[in-house]
């Protein structure tokens, strides 16, 4: 066999190296699944030919970008939550220094507008990927978990300023995290007559009653 035979091309084809031509192809690859998985058939009906189909690519091309179907719809959760997580970070961030209610409005409208933009975002976050497999089921959870972390870093940050109670808040945070997910599914499932902002409206109520207990004065330390 002659050396360097397996190595990874690295020059340049069609003015692209070969990192930016696989990084396209992954990304074909995610977009396909979004329609496909998120959409219809499904991630439980969609095949590695109907994908590469979809995504204008080879089977022979999936193979080399994941092993099973399962990589891709864990690839693609993972971003959809960091489309999201984006979309909150940068609420936050224009939200410096303002009144807790106004950023956890702000952070809400934002997560909540990134998510309803597609419906099928949705679906792969609460439904394509629950009950896949116990590999699965931990990334979710430990996805949910970054959530649950993010609350409780604006929660001890409004207590800290007297905002809010002063209170270990993980646990509510958790139950919290489970409402937020079951209102928005079923929110845009149509089974929640309301408005998105009327749904906002409801979440940024249950977190300023989580963060100020009946009893809490403000400016209590």
């Amino acid at each position: 066999m002659l050396a360097g035979r397996l190595r990874a091309p690295t020059g340049r084809y069609g003015g692209k190296s070969a990192q930016e031509r696989q990084a396209e192809r992954h990304g074909r690859f995610l977009d396909a699944a979004l329609q496909l998985f998120g959409d219809s058939p499904g991630y439980r009906s969609t095949t590695v030919a109907a994908l590469s189909e979809a995504a204008g690519l080879s089977t022979r091309q999936f193979y080399e970008e994941f092993r099973t179907l399962e990589d891709v719809l864990a690839a693609l959760h993972l971003q959809v939550n960091a489309w999201a997580e984006e979309a909150v970070l940068t609420a936050s961030a224009a939200t410096q220094g303002s009144p807790i209610d106004e950023r956890a409005t702000a952070i809400f409208r934002a997560y909540a507008g990134n998510v309803t933009a597609d419906p099928r975002r949705i679906r792969i976050t609460f439904v394509e990927i629950v009950g896949v497999s116990p590999r699965m089921e931990e990334q979710r959870l430990t996805r949910r978990a970054r959530w649950v972390d993010l609350i409780c870093a604006e929660a001890h940050a409004a207590a800290e300023r007297g905002e809010a109670a002063r209170r270990d808040y993980r646990l509510a945070a958790t139950a919290f995290i489970g409402s937020v997910n079951g209102l928005i599914h079923d929110w845009s499932a149509g089974w929640v007559p309301a408005t998105l902002d009327e749904v906002v409206d409801e979440l940024v109520r249950q977190l300023l009653g989580i963060l100020r207990p009946t009893g809490w004065r403000s400016g209590e330390r």
